[in-house]
């Protein structure tokens, strides 16, 4: 995950973790693991744009 950073908001296990929002600044959870049902900013059309 190159220079992404692990936050509880895009995480898979989101629904049913049980430690959301406990991680410190700086910490890395290990059961992390990004939701691919999430776009990223990259692959979403700016105002403006048409779809590609």
């Amino acid at each position: 995950m190159s220079g992404e950073k692990e936050l509880c908001v895009v995480c898979a296990y989101r629904a049913t973790c049980q430690k959301q929002y406990s991680m410190k600044a700086g910490q890395r959870c290990p059961e992390f693991a990004k939701d691919f049902l999430i776009k990223s900013a990259e692959s979403e059309p700016k105002p403006g744009e048409t779809a590609k």
